[in-house]
């Protein structure tokens, strides 16, 4: 049996370690409540999932869709290919292009269309055009699904309409929109507030991006709107800042806007990018001996950049290079290194350069040899 000191100090600790795991609780919620039923922050390079809300519950995502939809298209087609208007895409319902019977345009401007203006009948357009099918070309966006590991994934259509068997899950999407970001000609279209396109007639159509976090999130870079009634309101969000990307996803979100902010303010608050090397960024003269040249430029042409923790110390480095070289030296020679720690800890590393050539003297005689 404690004494009454001993039990005193016991509810002490107790009551602490309560009030600590109380405290932690509430600033998640405080700064993380999400008014969405799934949700995720991903940064795709290393860190993965930072925070989720019922990531792996399989949910519809209505024209989120259209991402897949677009990199199997970028996969499987030109951008400069010319797209004949199929009459089956025509009228169907939702978000539209207003495409007509006999009209064509290039692929890259119906690709604008759909993730711009979110148009189911550019959506089918490219599915008739790449694959002869709705269906063939659902059959293409499974198996990307399946080549990217997803097991919870699975499309009916390329343009996000309900059906039983059309769904994904909120960690899922943020990886197929890693995957799209990859591809500079999705990034560049996502990216895009407004633009006109033409069909070979000329006529034009301006298209306007309905992703207002593009003008919400200074740094935002995209990526894609979705609603049906069955999915309620989705979002893919995607941030860039210093280096550092966040993609963020919601389904079914009354407040998507504000959600995203959130997560991308929570995102960036976490963690940080480093960019520790520029090309040229150290610059070394060594001595170099039996050569015309007394000295030699050395350098870096590699750049290096980590993402960390904001809790965890600053990166140092180290210069590891010879007290002189020896002629001949070729530009582009690696003459040493830059190490880089935090803690200690070995994170990487850089090559330093010959940034000139330094010839070998040639001597010949006597005085040379005594030389």
């Amino acid at each position: 049996m404690k004494n009454p000191r001993e039990k005193l100090i016991v509810l002490t600790l107790f009551l602490i370690i309560c009030f600590l795991l109380f405290a932690t609780v509430i600033f998640s919620e405080s700064n993380l409540s999400l008014s969405a039923r799934s949700a995720v922050l991903y940064e795709p390079s290393e860190f993965g999932f930072i925070y989720s809300k019922n990531a792996d519950i399989r949910l519809p995502m209505a024209s989120t869709t259209k991402i897949m939809t677009a990199l199997v298209a970028l996969e499987n087609s030109s951008c400069d290919a010319i797209v004949d208007i199929d009459d089956r895409a025509i009228g169907i319902e939702g978000s539209s292009l207003y495409l007509k019977s006999g009209e064509a345009m290039t692929m890259k401007d119906l690709l604008y269309g759909l993730m711009l203006r979110s148009a189911n009948d550019a959506a089918s357009a490219i599915a008739y055009n790449i694959s002869g099918s709705i269906e063939d070309f659902a059959v293409l966006m499974n198996k990307k699904a399946l080549d990217l590991k997803l097991s919870n994934t699975h499309f009916i259509n390329p343009h996000g309409l309900d059906s039983p068997e059309h769904y994904t899950t909120a960690k899922e999407l943020a990886v197929i929109a890693g995957e799209a970001l990859k591809n500079d000609i999705f990034k560049e279209i996502v990216s895009t507030k407004k633009v006109t396109i033409t069909n070979l007639d000329g006529e034009a159509r301006l298209v306007v991006n309905h992703n207002k976090l593009l003008t919400l999130y200074e740094d935002s870079i995209g990526v894609k709107t979705g609603f049906t009634k069955k999915s309620g309101r989705c979002l893919v969000g995607a941030a860039e800042r210093d280096g550092l990307t966040f993609i963020t996803v919601t389904i079914n979100a009354p407040d998507d806007w504000n959600d995203h902010i959130k997560l991308f303010n929570y995102g960036y608050s976490f963690l940080k990018s480093h960019n520790l090397a520029s090309p040229e960024s150290f610059k070394y003269r060594i001595p170099v001996i039996n050569s015309d040249k007394q000295m030699i430029d050395v350098t870096n042409i590699d750049s290096f950049t980590i993402t960390s923790r904001r809790t965890e110390n600053e990166p140092e480095y180290e210069i590891i290079l010879p007290k002189y070289v020896t002629a001949p030296i070729s530009c582009g020679d690696i003459l040493g290194k830059v190490v880089f720690t935090v803690d200690g800890e070995y994170i990487g590393e850089i090559p330093l350069i010959a940034a000139e050539d330094a010839n070998r003297i040639k001597e010949k005689g006597f005085f040379s040899f005594l030389k």
